[in-house]
């Protein structure tokens, strides 16, 4: 019987036969680094003092907030002090956090119990009719306002930009507190929690009084508490029955005595009108 030859030995290899790896620069300058688990804290301090705080970035910008007031001029809203307004008041910070990044966009949000806080550009027309008044333009502002139907509190914060005083109503109590903690720090407001329909009599007469409901007619407790001069603005049920639209109301005073004078504006879509609390 023949015997093999014995075969070669694979592995484990003799030391003698290993040839040396040709290390990575990678893993050179890892050999030459040593591992730390943690920087040493002078390169952290160093880290930290080169850190600048993020600017025009994310809805508290100034800059969101000035592309939608671009966007208003351009489409016709013309009043600067408005504009001004509109650009100063967040109103991401009045609407629900999952509706945050819609807050800039023209268009009405829900803010709960079957409400809604209104387009800007609607908001901004209605203050702009309400400074094109007379008795306004003589003061520079918009006098003692009174706001029905406070929502969550965005347009006080613009009427408060405009205005010496604001009187807001709201019927649905959690609204009513809804808005209270959204207007935290907001001075020269104050809210009421009542039947928005009858207005406030205790703080009247009004220079200006704006409606953010609308209903058959202009009820006759604002008439009664808007000042000579003042000017309403509201939505009302359009004289064909069918939609809303806007209207001014002017309390003129002059020789011929104390009368209202009505005019009819575009056509708009807010929430009914209604009495009562809740």
């Amino acid at each position: 019987m023949t015997s093999l030859p014995p075969r070669p030995k694979r592995f484990p290899l003799s030391l003698d036969r290993l040839a040396p790896a040709r290390p990575s620069a990678a893993a050179a300058a890892e050999a030459r680094e040593p591992l730390k688990p943690q920087g040493h804290w002078q390169q952290a301090a160093a880290i930290k003092a080169r850190a600048t705080t993020p600017s025009g970035l994310g809805l508290d910008s100034a800059g969101v907030r000035q592309r939608m007031v671009q966007r208003l001029r351009r489409e016709g809203l013309g009043d600067e002090r408005v504009l001004q307004a509109l650009g100063t008041v967040p109103r991401h910070e009045f609407v629900d956090s999952a509706l945050a990044t819609q807050a800039y966009e023209d268009t009405s949000l829900p803010i709960g119990h079957g409400q809604t806080i209104s387009k800007p550009s609607v908001v901004g027309r209605m203050i702009a009719l309400m400074l094109a008044a007379p008795g306004a333009q003589q003061r520079g502002h918009l006098g003692k306002v009174l706001e029905i139907g406070t929502g969550c509190g965005y347009q006080a914060a613009l009427l408060m930009q405009l205005s010496k005083q604001v009187v807001s109503v709201e019927r649905l109590k959690p609204l009513h507190d809804k808005a209270r903690a959204n207007l935290t720090g907001y001075h020269q407001i104050r809210l009421v929690y009542g039947d928005g329909m009858l207005g406030h009599r205790p703080s009247s007469p009004y220079d200006s009084i704006i409606s953010a409901a609308g209903g058959d007619d202009i009820p006759q407790a604002w008439l009664d508490q808007l000042a000579p001069g003042g000017r309403l603005v509201a939505p009302m049920t359009a004289p064909s029955g069918r939609g809303q639209v806007l209207v001014l109301i002017d309390h003129v005073r002059d020789g011929a005595g104390s009368r209202f004078v009505r005019s009819l504006h575009e056509a708009v879509l807010f929430v009914p009108l209604k009495s009562g609390v809740l």
